[in-house]
């Protein structure tokens, strides 16, 4: 280890695609933020290496760009394990002979090194290899060869230096931590940067001969999972893409990173606070019973926020330039309406386009004069033929794109807008660069209250409000988020009309807000925890964490003694009534307000257990309405419960070939405000009720028969 130093560091950003620096190379948005980190990092004076693969367009390269071969060369048998039931007709086992040659441009203060395989070289034109590869193309194994590349030249090329290697996806770098964790002289971060389940794995096997390979210890066999997750909860988890069964010889890749990284960095705090607990979300009951719960919380110290940013060009535009007659009038819409705009791949699910474009129809059919700029970007088109008839419906009021175009007309079309809308669902959008590219024209956010976009500020409250927040969703063509959005789209068109200071107040704060998000500051932010590293600070206990999480057994015994009134509260919040008794006896009026906490969630153990230990503390109609807000009614059962929009039943199916099976749910009839009515479910107690309610979280309950 070196010795402290407030001068230059190394720099060694690592990631499957790297290609931000040239447009015709580029694939995905990870490559536009390595490219603008990176950049960041050289200007306040750091060395920067970046480190990639080829994608076998090295000539390609070569046409626009200084490449210089470097003197390395790397000839190895790489030993692929293949998991039997996934890879059938396969050896077990299968050798592949590599070569690998390194290949540098330098650009902007920048070092980029291309690794260049056989295998490496493989899709040149999409990069990534197709899910539809596995178990049948062991071009599949396209980004684990990277990996074992990658550990390999960094041992090679930078064997005697001292550097922060900073990873990205923990997918796509899951054996850099364990390999790399012996060396004195590289500290490793993970970056967590895009939707995937926390609970993804791999096949156990293959990880333990590769780490044996590169000479790391084979990791830890996982434990089992806690007992007391009814079945019919694992089965629904399909649905909310959020969680998937492995089998038991698997690994989970959080871990594998988390265990062995220095540091964790996430996009932006909400992307970090939904991932250590999946708070309000029917995952949240069945995570905190993983394996995984408990790595998140041994390894919470090392969280900090890195965050993310608007690129310079958007930041250095000129809205107000943008003649917006002019480009609402080429599309055949009418300037003089309230403009809405949407940016996004063509992803239904993901990015709400099924909720959108419902919410649109019904707005536009209802007479709403208002102007719809939806690009949905799809490299094959849009087939579907509702939005099809949506857009031939309503004619001059929608105008629909999905073809790539450059920046400058996205640009327009943004500055043109008067609104942006993105009704993202499953908490797979962090920190979303497209709104805030939008918001920093000016234009009003109607969006998603995703934890992961919550720096937009358009779902807060008060004075700091920058637009208009549906509740998130988890469910695939919801009625509530369409109504939502209607309403929402009602709302603003209404005040863009009736007050407009009040809508250029937004606006104006919408701007501000997306301004904040800069490379520097996302750089700065970075820099000093790579610093800390460099000087062999150790992180502080992540007592912030634990009070956000509920995670007491991680609190210090002088924060139980300092902040007594914060560990209460958090203890209320979270419904922990051990810890409320460690700060005191339970009163009657600590009692009550633990009570309604948790029945405000929908926590109806925590209710009954509080009125258990002090009956006398509830009300009888409140303890009543806890007794039967499940009972008997007509043909079936009625379940009565204030503050609840939808309540499913959720009936677990038969277990099929490889021990998965799919939960049936049918949502019960809404017969009153507050009151729902269903078929009881046959076969016992498998089933449960999945309630979400009016603040947006979704919670389990019992099916009770009265």
């Amino acid at each position: 280890m070196s010795d402290a130093t407030d001068g230059p560091l190394h720099i060694i950003e690592t990631y499957f695609e790297c290609c931000g620096f040239d447009h015709t190379f580029l694939q995905g948005g990870t490559s536009v933020y390595l490219w603008n980190l990176s950049r960041a990092f050289a200007r306040k004076g750091h060395r920067v290496s970046v480190v990639t693969p080829a994608h076998g367009r090295l000539d390609d390269l070569r046409r626009r760009h200084t490449v210089e071969d470097l003197p390395y060369e790397d000839a190895y048998t790489l030993p692929l394990v293949l998991d039997p039931e996934v890879w059938r007709g396969f050896p077990a086992e299968v050798p592949v002979e590599l070569r690998t040659t390194a290949h540098r441009i330098r650009l902007e203060g920048v070092d980029l090194y291309f690794l260049s395989n056989d295998h490496l070289d493989r899709l040149p034109d999409t990069f990534y290899p197709p899910y539809a590869a596995k178990g049948s193309d062991l071009t599949f194994f396209k980004p684990l060869v990277f990996q074992v590349d990658s550990v390999r030249f960094l041992r090679g090329w930078f064997a005697d230096e001292r550097a922060v290697v900073h990873a990205h996806e923990p997918y796509y770098h899951y054996l850099l931590p364990p390999a790399l964790a012996g060396d004195p002289l590289k500290s490793v971060v993970t970056t967590v940067q895009s939707n995937m389940p926390i609970t993804k794995k791999v096949y156990g096997p293959e990880v333990r001969r590769l780490l044996g390979l590169l000479g790391a210890p084979p990791p830890q066999e996982p434990p089992a999972p806690a007992a007391g997750v009814r079945e019919a909860q694992r089965q629904y988890q399909s649905r909310t893409h959020l969680h998937y069964e492995y089998p038991a010889d698997h690994l989970t890749v959080y871990g594998l990173v988390a265990d062995h990284s220095d540091r964790i960095d996430f996009l932006c705090p909400g992307q970090r606070d939904f991932l250590n607990g999946f708070r309000d979300t029917p995952f949240e009951e069945l995570f905190a019973a993983l394996p995984v719960a408990d790595t998140v919380r041994r390894n919470a110290h090392k969280q900090f926020v890195g965050g993310c940013a608007i690129s310079d060009a958007w930041l250095a535009g000129d809205p107000g330039a943008v003649d917006r007659t002019a480009v609402l009038s080429g599309l055949g819409l009418d300037p003089a309406l309230p403009t809405f705009f949407h940016n996004a791949r063509y992803a239904v699910h993901h990015k709400g386009q099924v909720e959108l474009f419902r919410a649109v129809d019904r707005v536009l059919s209802e007479g709403l004069a208002a102007n719809f700029v939806l690009r949905c970007i799809s490299g094959t088109g849009i087939d579907d033929p509702y939005v099809r008839e949506v857009v031939a419906r309503h004619r001059g009021r929608v105008h629909l794109e999905w073809e790539r175009v450059d920046e400058e007309r996205v640009f327009a079309l943004a500055s043109a807008a008067d609104f942006c809308v993105f009704p993202s669902k499953f908490e797979m959008d962090t920190f979303l660069i497209a709104q805030g590219e939008a918001m920093a024209c000016g234009a009003v956010p109607v969006a998603t209250a995703q934890w992961g976009m919550a720096h937009f500020r358009h779902a807060d409250e008060g004075e700091g409000r920058t637009g208009f927040a549906v509740n998130r969703s988890f469910a695939e063509d919801d009625a509530l988020l369409v109504d939502a959005l209607a309403d929402r789209l009602r709302r603003a068109a209404r005040l863009y009309r009736e007050r407009p200071e009040e809508y250029r107040a937004l606006s104006e704060r919408a701007r501000a807000v997306a301004r904040t998000f800069t490379w520097d500051h996302c750089a700065e932010l970075h820099l000093e925890v790579f610093r800390e590293l460099w000087r062999g600070t150790e992180p502080a206990p992540a007592v912030e964490a634990a009070l956000r999480h509920g995670w007491f057994g991680l609190l210090p015994d002088a924060v139980w003694q300092e902040r007594p009134d914060e560990v209460l509260a958090a203890a209320v919040a979270s419904g922990d009534l051990d810890a409320v008794e460690r700060l005191g006896p339970l009163t009657d009026p600590l009692a009550l307000r633990l009570f309604d906490a948790a029945w405000d969630r929908a926590d109806f153990v925590t209710c009954a257990e509080v009125v258990a230990r002090r009956p006398d503390a509830v009300p009888g109609e409140r303890a009543a309405a806890l007794r039967e807000r499940c009972l008997p009614g007509g043909e079936g059962l009625v379940y009565r419960l204030a503050h609840a929009e939808r309540v499913e039943l959720v009936v677990p199916g038969p277990r099929a070939e490889g021990g998965r099976g799919e939960a049936r749910v049918t949502e019960w009839a809404r017969t009153a405000p507050g009151e729902f009515t269903g078929a009881a479910p046959a076969g016992g107690p498998a089933a449960r009720l999945l309630l979400t309610l009016s603040n947006g979280r979704i919670a389990w309950d019992e099916v009770r028969h009265g």
